[in-house]
C-alpha cells in the first residue's frame, strides 16, 4: 500500500494503492465539514476504513465494476452502511447500488460537489468524477493512453469519451486514474495529438498506448 495525499483549500484527497493489481482508491474529505466519500473499493477494506478515521463517510462511488475495483466493496458497504453509487449501465456488481448515476448528475457531501461524467468504452458504465481541477478518471484514461478495450467499437467509444468529456476540460485539470500516477489534461492532449497523426491498425483495441 502507498499513500499520497493532496490538499487544497476545500478538500483533502487520500490515495491508497491496494490489492494485487495496485488499484487506486481515493478518499475525498471536505476540509470544512469532515464529510468524506470513497472512490472505488479495490481490496483491503480495513485499510480503507482506517483512513476514514475522524471523517464522516457519506458515499461509496464506483468508476466501474471490474473486480480489481470492487474487491472490498461488499465488506465496506456492510460495515459503513452508506449508499453505493454507480452508473445505471454498470451491471453485475457484488452490491446493488442504492443510487444509479447518469451523465451530468451531481453528488454533494458537506460543502463539496462532484460532477458525474459518463465515459463509456472501458466498460458500458464507466464514469469519472470531477471537482474543480481534479478529475477521478477510473480506467478511462491513464498517462500512457486510454483504458483497455475489448473491441474496435469499444476503442472508438473510449476515444470519443476522452475527446468529448475529458479533453474539453481546462488544461491544468489533473486527473487521478484507477492505476498509476496522476497527469494533466494538457499533457495527455499533446500525446493524443501525436497519436492521431500516425498511421494505425484499423482494428486497434486492447492495451493501446499513445505511443502505439
Amino acid at each position: 500500500m502507498m499513500n499520497a495525499n493532496k490538499e487544497s483549500q476545500d478538500i483533502q484527497i487520500k490515495k491508497l494503492v491496494l490489492g494485487t493489481y495496485s488499484t487506486n482508491c481515493y478518499i475525498i474529505i471536505s476540509q470544512v465539514t469532515g464529510d468524506s466519500v470513497i472512490i472505488d473499493a479495490p481490496a483491503e477494506p480495513d485499510i480503507i476504513i482506517e483512513n476514514l478515521k475522524d471523517t464522516h463517510p457519506c458515499y461509496i462511488l464506483l468508476t466501474h465494476g471490474h473486480k480489481d475495483h470492487v474487491g472490498a466493496l461488499a465488506k465496506l458497504h456492510s460495515k459503513l452502511k452508506i449508499p453505493l453509487a454507480a452508473h445505471a449501465a454498470e451491471v453485475g456488481l457484488p452490491v446493488i447500488p442504492e443510487i444509479r448515476l447518469n451523465d451530468g448528475d451531481k453528488i454533494t457531501f458537506g460543502d463539496i460537489l462532484l460532477d458525474v461524467l459518463y465515459t463509456p468504452g472501458h466498460t458500458p458504465g464507466s464514469i469519472c468524477f470531477l471537482h474543480n481541477k481534479y478529475l477521478f478518471s477510473g480506467d478511462t484514461i491513464f498517462p500512457r493512453g486510454p483504458g483497455y478495450t475489448r473491441s474496435t467499437s469499444d476503442f472508438r467509444q473510449i476515444i470519443t469519451s476522452i475527446k468529448d468529456k475529458i479533453f474539453v476540460l481546462p488544461d491544468d485539470t489533473e486527473f487521478l486514474p484507477g492505476h498509476g500516477m496522476s497527469t494533466s489534461v494538457k499533457r495527455e492532449k499533446n500525446k493524443y495529438t501525436d497519436f492521431i497523426l500516425r498511421q494505425r491498425d484499423s482494428d486497434l483495441h486492447g492495451d493501446v498506448t499513445w505511443s502505439s
